[in-house]
């Protein structure tokens, strides 16, 4: 497994560990959060001043962003998979110039 899908892969479990949705979890890496944090983030019920964790990311998206949610909202495994395609299309028309060229 490469880097790349370890680091979605944490996402993915953040995502299911914390009860986040696709969006929230999209807002929160472009938010540059990092997902193994995240449960120190998520402990309003024993620290009753904080927000839960849902609201804080939606929060802190519409601070920085001044936009209450991302345009296009994608889930981890679709940009996965579609990360996966665009690479495969690169080395096919890298493999396609390799050969025209000689």
């Amino acid at each position: 497994m490469a880097p790349k899908n370890r680091m979605m892969q944490a996402w993915i479990d953040a995502r299911q560990r914390h009860r986040l949705s696709h969006a929230q979890v999209q807002m929160a890496r472009e938010l540059d959060m990092n997902p193994a944090k995240l449960g120190k983030l998520d402990n309003h019920d024993q620290e009753p001043w904080k927000m839960p964790l849902r609201e804080y990311i939606e929060h802190l998206y519409l601070k920085r962003f001044g936009r209450p949610r991302p345009g296009a909202v994608m889930s981890v495994e679709d940009r996965v998979r579609l990360q996966e395609q665009n690479k495969e299309a690169r080395r096919a028309a890298r493999r396609q110039r390799a050969t025209e060229a000689p």
